[in-house]
């Protein structure tokens, strides 16, 4: 994975004050996937939005997101990655400020789009420069092992913040929050960050970026679509027309010297591997969530900030998970230790479908334990993938595993979710229509009737959402086991030469692209 006649350069205190630094906007782009939760009433009764603009207010920070990533990540080869983070962040920042004095659902809607784009920016380049800045492997893996963790607790923790900060201020502020870490971001990268680039990148391929944009949404839509309202032919449309851009848009890769998304990067053997098995592991960890979150709410029937500081629960293994996986990874065969974090993984299913309709601390405990896999998981093949691809094109290479990463999650959530749906709506096939729709239509039909019938038709639908959880949870950990066996078949034996002897820190970085901090 790394040229053996290379020097290695160990990072020293400056190289880690860095990565600290780097973290700061990997956590709050996550968060702002789920800091909105607490914050839509509030919105709503303020900017009094339709129900596709508040839709909109949702949904459009993660297309953007999701859209842009392989573009910003080519781009930040290009240009250099310091720099377009630092674009990211001031961009990030005033939208931050737009979006908590927006006085309209539109003006809001926009701002969300801007965060999107300033999202995409930052979240490659955090990523491409920890490529960068850690040579030595065991340095780099320890780190990449911090940065899934992070980016996973950020995803919890956004939720949670919102609804503190909601206690105490106006609903804004869980957006002005962004900026004084932005501001923050700004001042220190420049001075603790190297600039790192492609110095022969080729010329941009501007048809390239609509192309990505163009396979990447209609697919990314159609998924959260059908995961929220079934299998309608107008989504099923978006997947097909998403597919056959991507088809075209790949043609043009393979075909151009210039391409967006390079070759080289699948000449190593673990990238194009770390890339499908990391899609595997947001399928499964943006499955689990789609239910945790229901169950916490809809069946235990906890409000939604006690919901979501339970939700926290599991986060307190993954601390430990990424840490412990990284130095596991140094003494055995990488391919056994992702094997066993998929398995890992498949327990915490398998203790999840043994869940009842008061099975709080089994959730949490399964939970748990899945989410220790998939950390696991995530953290060795990034770092895997990261490692197989040339230095120089590090953007690119994070920029993908994090747009698979988003395909997962999509997909996660709209087949686990079709499928709890379907046992769902199977075991109330005589009930009202309304009823056998969602586990809350079940719970508003029977808030509306009263009494011990309302109460008989609620632990009957509460049965039903459950049981199709469970048998979500063991299709989840058979694909976890099979995942589990093809992690073994691609990854063994792809591990990294002995490092050269270590310089100190300070010293020059090798080769490719020399970092710079003026």
């Amino acid at each position: 994975m790394t040229n053996p006649s290379a020097t290695v350069r160990l990072a020293g205190r400056r190289e880690w004050t860095a990565f600290t630094v780097l973290l700061l906007p990997l956590l709050l782009v996550s968060m702002d996937v789920s800091v909105l939760y607490f914050a839509i009433p509030a919105i709503t009764e303020q900017l009094d939005p339709s129900a596709t603009q508040q839709l909109w207010i949702f949904d459009s920070y993660a297309f953007a997101l999701s859209g842009l990533l392989i573009t910003m990540g080519s781009l930040g080869d290009r240009i250099g990655r310091r720099k377009l983070l630092l674009i990211g962040a001031a961009a990030f920042g005033l939208a931050s400020i737009g979006a908590a004095y927006a006085t309209s659902a539109e003006m809001l809607i926009a701002a969300r789009v801007l965060l999107g784009i300033g999202g995409a920016t930052l979240m490659p380049s955090t990523l491409a420069l920890i490529r960068n800045l850690f040579q030595d492997d065991k340095q780099r893996g320890k780190a990449i092992a911090i940065w899934s963790g992070a980016m996973t607790g950020g995803i919890a923790l956004g939720s949670v913040l919102s609804g503190v900060m909601l206690n105490h201020f106006h609903w804004g502020s869980v957006f002005l929050v962004n900026v004084p870490a932005m501001l923050l971001l700004l001042v220190l990268v420049p001075v603790l960050v190297p600039e790192f680039k492609d110095p022969a990148p080729g010329r941009f391929d501007l048809l390239s970026v609509p192309l990505s944009m163009a396979a990447v949404l209609p697919v990314v839509y159609g998924l959260k679509e059908i995961a929220a309202e079934g299998f309608e032919p107008l989504y099923l449309g978006c997947l097909l027309a998403g597919l056959a851009i991507g088809y075209v848009f790949v043609r043009r890769q393979r075909t151009r010297a210039d391409a967006m998304v390079s070759r080289t990067l699948f000449r190593g053997r673990g990238f194009g591997a770390g890339v499908g098995l990391n899609t595997i592991a947001a399928f499964v960890m943006m499955g689990s969530a789609y239910f945790t979150t229901q169950y916490l709410q809809s069946v235990l029937g906890m409000g939604t900030l006690e919901a979501a500081l339970w939700s926290l629960a599991p986060s307190v293994f993954i601390g430990a998970a990424a840490p412990a996986s990284a130095a596991l990874a140094q003494k055995v065969d990488r391919a056994y230790v992702i094997a066993g974090g998929f398995v890992l993984a498949a327990a915490g299913f398998a203790l999840m479908a043994l869940v009842g309709t008061d099975s709080l601390w089994l959730l949490l405990t399964g939970a748990g334990v899945l989410a220790c896999g998939i950390v696991t998981v995530m953290s060795l093949v990034s770092d895997m993938a990261l490692a197989s691809a040339p230095a120089e094109k590090a953007g690119s290479a994070a920029s993908l595993l994090e747009t698979g990463q988003e395909f997962g999650g999509a997909l996660g959530m709209a087949v686990l979710g079709s499928l709890g749906t379907a046992v769902y709506r199977s075991d109330l096939a005589g009930a009202d229509p309304a009823v056998r729709e969602t586990l809350g239509g079940a719970a508003a039909v029977a808030h509306r009737m009263g009494g011990e019938a309302g109460e008989q038709l609620l632990a009957l639908a509460r049965e039903a959402f459950v049981h199709g959880m469970q048998y979500a949870a063991w299709g989840g950990a058979a694909l976890l086991l099979g995942a589990a066996l093809l992690a073994t078949a691609l990854m063994r034996g792809i591990t990294a030469p002995a490092p050269a002897a270590a310089e100190p820190a300070g010293t020059p970085a090798a080769p490719v692209n020399e970092p710079t901090y003026n």
